[in-house]
């Protein structure tokens, strides 16, 4: 179900975006309340405990984001808690995040390297992403992990391209256990 209500008020706020050509402001705006909310433990448990009306909440939310979002922020993240979907606000910012960075072509890539890139290596990387896929524009996520010897481990999505050598070490252990001697 959670996925359900997830994409149903993302892709709500997704149209309401559309409509308002406010693709850009909205998308901002919900990354913010998305920090707050995962920021702020009690303000999550507040707005879910059972014992606080209804109305109290949406005072409660009002207070908090009134004159900081736009209305029609405020009003949506009012009427998830009228439909007593609360418990499903960061799931949903984050559905309707992921969806605006796909409408904009915005990629999300992790690297992995065996040591940490200088930033002309990354920017070289990024711009090479940039070249070689139909993204516009990436939010790069930088790891080293010195298992993997050398080389790099890229991920977008579901892809995965794995240059490591400790794959190739692997790959050609796989091959010679498997050579039949005459």
């Amino acid at each position: 179900m959670a996925k359900l209500v997830d994409k149903t008020y993302g892709d709500a706020l997704f149209e309401l975006a559309l409509e308002n050509q406010n693709i850009d402001t909205y998308f901002e705006e919900s990354k913010a309340v998305l920090q707050i909310l995962k920021e702020n433990d009690e303000l999550l448990k507040l707005l879910q405990h059972p014992k606080i009306v209804k109305s109290e909440k949406e005072h409660i939310i009002e207070n908090i984001f009134k004159g900081r979002i736009s209305e029609d922020m405020t009003g949506f993240l009012v009427l998830m808690l009228k439909k007593e979907r609360q418990a499903f606000l960061i799931q949903t910012l984050e559905y309707f995040v992921n969806k605006v960075k796909g409408y904009k072509k915005i990629g999300i890539a992790y690297v992995t390297t065996a040591v940490e890139l200088s930033e002309a290596k990354k920017k070289e990387v990024e711009l090479k992403l940039i070249a070689t896929t139909e993204y516009v524009e990436f939010e790069m996520n930088y790891n080293v992990d010195k298992s993997i010897i050398g080389g790099m481990i890229i991920r977008i999505g579901d892809r995965v391209v794995d240059s490591s050598i400790s794959t190739k070490i692997s790959n050609i252990s796989k091959d010679l256990y498997n050579i039949q001697l005459a």
